[in-house]
């Protein structure tokens, strides 16, 4: 006699993917080479797709990492002195985007605290308000050791809600900074803001001769845009022809001299190059004839 549920089927699908699962989970993995395995071994199974696996890879492998494997190097550090004006800010508020910035006091090595970009909006956009002092305006900076476990990390970011921490080596010298968007990069690959995922933004006009550039920028645009002429058979994005022009893949503040522009890494991470700043070399003034 037939089975005309239409639950059994269902059921016995279910089972059996469920049964897959498991099978995979048998091996009793012994370390984290075998967990990879086994997550490779879902995907060629169908049981995840490649976002997933590369998800939880990234898991696995920030489980492993330090503070001092994704840390801002010091020497990238964007940071604003405590004695700076508005007026001082404002081209290393525009050059590098952040919503948040170190705070120093003379170098690097004492920082005062952090800034944050919408604090200072207030007393930016109203010259009139001029009883105040950026001292009064810092949040208190987070220190933690270039030892201090990723995984450790991110669990303080979302329990104490803070984002950005320092870095101090062995010494108590600064050595560099972290942020959760750094960490949550490791696990998901990379994150881009609201100004990345528009067409129209890939070129960005920052200042008279500053501009901030998407690295897949299409060279064809760029070109035209700069009025470059770098060979569209050598690379399909300005992105590839400033990583073959470096001949590695650069770090955050890297930059290189091509066609009479610099160009400056702003963002980027250990696979490809995210973002650029692009800046235009000064045009010579004429003498006037007498």
């Amino acid at each position: 006699m037939s089975d005309d549920n239409p639950h059994s089927s269902r059921g016995s699908a279910g089972k059996s993917w469920l049964d897959r699962i498991a099978s995979i989970f048998n091996a009793e993995p012994q370390d984290i080479s075998d967990l990879q395995d086994i997550i490779s071994e879902a995907q060629a199974r169908s049981l995840i797709d490649s976002d997933t696996k590369s998800m939880l890879q990234g898991v696995l492998e920030v489980s492993n990492m330090r503070a001092r494997d994704i840390m801002v190097p010091r020497s990238q550090m964007a940071t604003i002195d405590i004695d700076d004006t508005v007026a001082d800010m404002l081209p290393i508020l525009m050059e590098n985007n952040h919503s948040r910035y170190p705070v120093v006091n003379e170098d690097k090595d004492h920082i005062e605290g952090i800034l944050l970009v919408k604090d200072l909006l207030q007393f930016a956009l109203d010259p009139n308000v001029t009883d105040w002092h950026l001292r009064d305006l810092l949040r208190p900076a987070v220190i933690i050791p270039e030892s201090k476990r990723v995984d450790a990390l991110l669990k303080e970011f979302r329990q104490k809600r803070y984002h950005m921490a320092i870095v101090v080596d062995e010494y108590g010298g600064v050595s560099g900074l972290v942020t959760i968007e750094d960490i949550l990069e490791q696990i998901v690959g990379e994150i881009e803001d609201e100004h990345d995922d528009e067409e129209e933004n890939d070129i960005k006009k920052m200042a008279s001769r500053v501009f901030q550039v998407s690295a897949l920028t299409p060279l064809d645009e760029f070109n035209e845009t700069f009025n470059t002429t770098f060979d569209e058979e050598d690379a399909d994005t300005i992105g590839g022809i400033v990583l073959h022009a470096f001949g590695h893949m650069p770090a955050r503040g890297e930059s290189i001299e091509l066609q009479g522009l610099t160009f400056k890494v702003s963002k980027a991470n250990s696979r490809r190059l995210v973002q650029l700043q692009v800046i235009r070399a000064k045009e010579p003034v004429e003498s006037e004839e007498s």
